[in-house]
């Protein structure tokens, strides 16, 4: 059994700067960025005291909305040490969305970057919130989120009624080191420190509490998976917004004291590029991201000999591209992860000296100190190994719940405290899983997971829709698309145009269907249920994804 760490995340951030002060943490290769652990561990320590000074308390919830930045980083440790609840939102979400997680959260604290590719985060922001342009800042009175008091511009440039990021670094100096270390030993490590929105199949997304105790210790054991040490470098080109991120990626790191590569957003190129001139031990990617690499004009070109281990995980992995990324790229201990956000996010992963059959037909066994069991759907009855069934987990690392929401926490955690994954999977006699189908209609696009709930709800409101039903099919490039089968209102016509621009700007550009299809009825069971699965199969035929 491995050992667990009752600390918090601050904690253990300074634990390795005081072990290893000089030893490299983050390396910021396109920005020229370079901090030690002692560095990188007193620059958390002024942003954790500018917070403090902006009033923020221990279990406050603020929100980070931005890409890799180095300044997304930097909260994710310094809230860990002053105990503000880290909330993280998708770089994808657009308008109703982040309404939405913003009001959900009780979030008193939004911090932004100026825009993410052609969508300007500061214009969304005044449109939610138009109080913004005339308020001073930390004193937003918004009609539609009653809780946001301030918003942080992770920038130099000055906006109506925000503070720059300087502006929070430079509070710091008004409250004093002492402060902070009172505020940090207040903490416990059982305390919630982050919080993740994972949709549901009950329509909107949930936010997901996750403590101290839950990360860290998936963290450390994610580590010991991958065999990681001080002397790995691990390259970070998948979102900090996902635990894929921000707990297999900086985390991990920092429970070894291995050094941190972030990429600010994904780039093939730049991806081998820094895994060269870094010489990173580590990479971490969804299969879309590796295949991306590997397919490069110029991968000849790069000397990734350096490479060992990673992860990929987010969707299934095919085997040929798991063989590519062992031998071409020479990452000869990569593994493969699988869980989700409600527990933390690893269940099962496979082990650096797993034979290559286990690392691509299987999910992995548990990791340490998780139970892991496959029962019979709806029950919690244990089939025999061999028998598919629903996955099903226990341990340190199952969420507290979801936030505002204990109806969906009960539906997810049963009284013994397992955690229903709504996964299918099958056991073999070594506890290596297989994950074989999905009990909810849960679509997963190149690593995103979507569900159809969430994008049938906003497609309800378009004026000429009577009844929308989304589902996932599949796709060569991301695993699945999303298909939209729509029945318009009487007297109604209708373009699937018209209706991809109706989500424009509204919901995020991968839950935008791809496929559009207008029909009179849907197949239904004797008892008027909807059968998704035969509109799938409808979808496969009509798209010619499958021969008739």
């Amino acid at each position: 059994m491995v050992s667990m760490l009752n600390i918090t995340v601050g904690k253990l951030l300074e634990e390795k700067a005081k072990a290893h002060p000089e030893h490299e943490a983050v390396v910021y290769a396109d920005r020229g960025l370079r901090m030690t652990y002692k560095q990188f561990d007193e620059y958390c320590r002024l942003v954790a005291r500018g917070l403090m000074k902006l009033g923020i308390e221990a279990g406050e919830h603020i929100a980070i909305w931005a890409t890799n930045t180095p300044e997304w980083l930097a909260c994710q440790f310094a809230t860990g040490k002053m105990g503000a609840v880290l909330v993280t939102v998708n770089t994808n979400y657009r308008t109703a969305e982040l309404e939405y997680l913003l009001k959900q959260s009780d979030s008193t604290t939004l911090l932004l970057i100026e825009q993410y590719r052609d969508s300007s985060y500061i214009d969304m922001i005044y449109e939610i919130a138009p109080e913004l342009r005339e308020c001073k800042p930390g004193q937003l009175q918004a009609k539609r989120l009653p809780k946001l008091k301030n918003v942080i511009v992770l920038s130099d440039n000055r906006y109506p009624g925000t503070y720059s990021w300087n502006d929070i670094l430079a509070m710091s100096y008004d409250v004093i080191e002492e402060e902070l270390d009172e505020r940090m030993n207040s903490l416990d490590p059982h305390d919630v420190i982050n919080m993740q929105y994972t949709s549901g199949t009950t329509g909107f997304p949930k936010g997901v509490m996750l403590t101290h105790y839950n990360i860290v210790n998936n963290a450390y054991n994610i580590a010991q998976c991958m065999k990681l040490t001080k002397d790995d470098r691990l390259c970070i080109p998948v979102p900090f917004f996902h635990c894929f991120g921000c707990v297999l990626g900086t985390l991990a790191c920092v429970s070894v004291g291995a050094t941190m590569v972030p990429l600010q957003e994904f780039n093939a190129k730049q991806v081998l590029q820094t895994v060269q001139d870094e010489k990173c031990t580590a990479l971490h990617g969804v299969p879309t991201m590796f295949i991306a690499e590997l397919n490069d004009p110029d991968f000849e070109k790069y000397d990734l000999s350096s490479l060992r281990t990673g992860i990929m995980a987010g969707s299934n992995c095919p085997i040929e591209v798991m063989k590519a990324v062992i031998e071409k790229m020479g990452a000869k201990e990569i593994t493969i992860a699988y869980g989700q956000t409600e527990s933390s996010p690893v269940i099962t992963q496979t082990r650096t000296d797993d034979p290559i059959h286990l690392r691509v037909e299987t999910v992995g066994r548990a990791l340490p100190n998780v139970e892991v069991k496959i029962v019979e759907p709806g029950t919690n009855k244990e089939v025999p190994r061999g028998v598919q069934g629903e996955l099903c987990t226990r341990g340190y690392h199952v969420m507290k719940g979801y936030y505002n929401n204990p109806e969906a926490t009960k539906e997810a955690i049963d009284e013994d405290g397992w955690l229903h994954t709504g996964d299918l999977a099958v056991m073999d006699e070594n506890g290596y899983c297989r994950i074989t189908g999905r009990l909810k209609d849960m679509i997963i696009r190149g690593g995103e997971n979507i569900y159809p709930r969430e994008i049938e709800e906003f497609l309800y409101k378009h004026p000429k829709i009577l009844d929308v039903q989304v589902v996932g099919v599949p796709d060569e490039k991301y695993g699945e698309e999303v298909m939209a089968w729509i029945i318009l209102k009487e007297g109604q016509t209708a373009t699937a145009e018209e209706i991809r621009e109706f989500c424009r700007g509204k919901i995020s550009r991968h839950k935008i269907p791809r496929y559009i299809e207008f029909t009179d009825a849907y197949p239904m069971t004797a008892s008027g249920k909807i059968q998704k699965f035969k509109l799938r199969e409808q979808a496969k035929k009509r798209l010619g994804l499958v021969t008739e």
